[in-house]
């Protein structure tokens, strides 16, 4: 829920509780006010009555029945003069001054005054008051309770009209690219809003000198490599060809300390590219430059180039699935599968089973491999995706060296694509990776 909608809901609310408790306290004093009115109106309708200039031999005087009005009767020496027939022959039951009686299944508000040999009894509904209350406090709260939808329009815009400033902050960052670290530039009164941005805007600082500072580092560094790592790998080749054509240095040991040299300078080689290949995968670099792609294709080019190291461990690979295309971008396409599949023929043992699977599942788009390796643990899951972290390092059972940046590649690329990415134990007895893409469409 929105702040203004908060707002606005919580003003209400404290309106409406407040009217309501308005009403209950007003409920009361209107009673207690109302109560005393009636009761001095009927001390003076009994003292008007009985000064009435009535006899013993008058005939009594029979009014109305209705038990709604004012009712009353008037007794000298015991004997009825004139009054109300609702109230029959009751007045034994009353004592002088007010009291409030169950009269034919009635409350009601009874006041009895006596002088000399003469008694008034008058009687008035309770309900009668009730109303008069009610009457009194909805003639008050009714325009009030007719006005709580106005009120909750003006409030909802002076709302609006107060977080203006913020609606505007967040409108300004929501369209902001992830790679735009410029401060933000307008001016606010608001004492509230003015160190919010301030604050952003030291931290847009921040967080662009640690971006660039991590980005280029790696290109220019991995960059940088290149070269003396091409000259080295050639003065490796060419020694390794003098001790060939040397037949006096060239013995069992030294052909091994080439080897290893070499293995050194080729794996040092592969983590200079995979820095390169890290700090190209930028989303922003590679989204302008999307067309249609086939993945099938792709998938089986990524097979091809590495069949060889599949054939070296005699595993047996199948590919199946029906092809779709998505919007992307060849490169990145196949540095995405080409990791996937390397790494499920580095931990998968010798003759052991890969499935590489293409599926559409309710509009759902998925690449999956599964490999017969020996997996991972929810806790190796968790972190895989960090960069040179490597699931048992060098020590793996498997012996295969590697750099501990393929994965973290494979989170950019699944990042540029909008994708999501899932690791699970695999039927095949190791590792299952599922790659899901939106935004795609069937061949």
């Amino acid at each position: 829920m929105s702040i203004r909608k908060r707002l606005t809901l919580i003003l209400l609310s404290m309106m409406v509780l407040t009217c309501f408790l308005a009403l209950v306290k007003g409920y009361q004093k209107s009673m207690n006010h109302g109560e005393n009115l009636l009761d001095d109106e009927l001390k003076i309708v009994a003292g008007v009555l009985i000064e009435q200039p009535l006899s013993i031999t008058t005939n009594a005087v029979q009014l109305s029945n209705d038990s709604s009005q004012l009712v009353y009767q008037i007794w000298q020496e015991d004997k009825l003069l004139s009054g109300s027939l609702f109230l029959s022959n009751l007045q034994t039951h009353f004592d002088d001054g007010f009291q409030t009686a169950n009269i034919a299944g009635q409350r009601m508000r009874v006041f009895v005054l006596n002088k000399q040999t003469r008694k008034v009894i008058i009687a008035e509904p309770i309900s009668k008051r009730f109303e008069l209350a009610e009457a009194v406090i909805l003639s008050a709260m009714l325009p009030m309770l007719w006005a709580v939808p106005l009120l909750a329009v003006f409030i909802s815009f002076f709302v609006k009209y107060a977080l203006a400033p913020l609606t505007r902050l967040s409108k300004q960052l929501a369209v902001r690219q992830a790679n735009d670290f410029t401060p933000i530039n307008w001016q606010v009164t608001d004492e509230e809003i003015k160190p919010v941005i301030n604050r952003l805007n030291d931290l847009f600082k921040r967080v662009e000198t640690a971006y660039l500072r991590e980005r280029f580092f790696a290109s220019d560094a991995a960059h940088e490599l290149r070269t003396p790592l091409s000259s080295l790998k050639i003065n490796v080749h060419n020694l390794a060809k003098q001790y060939l054509e040397d037949e006096y240095v060239n013995t069992h040991k030294q052909n091994q300390e080439l080897h290893a040299m070499s293995q050194g300078i080729n794996r040092l080689s592969n983590i200079v590219e995979q820095m390169l290949i890290l700090g190209r995968t930028q989303p922003e670099q590679w989204q302008k430059q999307f067309s249609e792609q086939s993945l099938l294709t792709i998938t089986q080019q990524a097979v091809s180039e590495l069949y060889e190291k599949i054939d070296e461990k005699d595993q047996n690979i199948s590919l199946e699935g029906d092809d779709f295309i998505i919007n992307g971008d060849e490169f990145t396409l196949t540095t995405l599968i080409s990791n996937l599949l390397s790494n499920a023929i580095k931990y998968t043992p010798t003759k052991g089973k890969i499935t590489i699977k293409l599926a559409c599942n309710n509009n759902q788009y998925s690449w999956q491999i599964d490999d017969s390796g020996p997996g991972m643990t929810n806790a190796q899951k968790e972190r895989v995706f960090n960069r040179f972290y490597r699931v048992g390092g060098d020590q793996h059972p498997s012996g295969e060296q590697g750099a501990g940046l393929g994965m973290a590649i494979v989170q950019h690329i699944i990042a540029i694509y909008g994708a999501s990415i899932h690791l699970a134990n695999s039927h095949l007895g190791g590792l299952t990776v599922k790659v899901t893409f939106t935004g795609v469409k069937s061949d």
